[in-house]
């Protein structure tokens, strides 16, 4: 059985798109297609204009720990730096910079196992934003999170996003998250996953993602889009 079907999506520059979905209707599918990790069975796939056919060099974030648990956090973020081949000192002033901005900076020689599952996700988006990726693919990173750690992660994420030219791909089961941190959110369809419809976001500029859960836009963009999904959902469970 197809996993998705006819999806033809375009993510411009500097986009930051979530598509959200019953389970099971190719959300994480499409994240590996872009990133090369799988084959399309038929279409094709673009990045920056060139057909997809292999694993590419682009950031990609799981729900998943991927710290080594051998390496520090300073060692971890700059993995990729390290073997990219970066110049020792741009590697270690990139490092710093990141690690600071997403608050580890008291943390920098602490292992994996050392720290707390906020403070780990932290690192890893640290470590995916390394290599200064034109494209970034999230895969419910901040899922399994409380919700005040979630909220923060999103507005690091945010911060570091904004207007940095990178495009982001972010797969979520949460509307209200995808509504917060998103320019664009597309909602599936239960399998076979295909595109339902895809809403443009507009939330007036605020503090923190949690001060703009209370604004009358938020609220109107959730009442509206939760009827396409709830459909779906509701189609899934049956």
């Amino acid at each position: 059985m197809r996993a998705i079907d006819n999806v033809s999506l375009v993510v411009g520059r500097g986009e930051f798109v979530s598509i959200v979905g019953p389970s099971g209707c190719g959300k994480s599918t499409l994240l590996n297609l872009i990133a090369g990790l799988d084959p399309p069975s038929s279409g094709t796939i673009e990045v920056a204009g060139r057909r997809v056919t292999g694993p590419l060099k682009i950031g990609y974030m799981f729900q998943t720990e991927s710290l080594l648990p051998w390496l520090t956090v300073r060692e971890n973020v700059g993995l990729g730096l390290k073997l990219a081949g970066t110049p020792v000192d741009r590697r270690e002033a990139r490092v710093r910079h990141l690690v600071a901005a997403v608050g580890l900076a008291d943390f920098v020689g602490a292992l994996p196992h050392e720290l707390s599952g906020g403070m780990r996700k932290r690192a890893q988006l640290a470590a995916v934003l390394a290599n200064e990726p034109t494209v970034i693919l999230m895969d419910e990173p901040f899922a399994a999170l409380d919700a005040q750690t979630r909220a923060i992660l999103e507005d690091d994420l945010v911060r570091l996003w904004r207007g940095s030219g990178t495009s982001v791909v972010f797969v979520t089961h949460d509307l209200a998250e995808a509504i917060l941190i998103s320019t664009r959110l597309v909602i599936f369809t239960a399998r076979p996953g295909r595109i339902k419809a895809d809403y443009a976001i507009d939330l007036p500029p605020a503090e923190s993602t949690l001060d703009q859960r209370t604004s009358p836009e938020f609220h109107a963009h959730y009442a509206r889009i939760w009827k396409d999904l709830r459909d779906e959902v509701g189609h899934r469970l049956g």
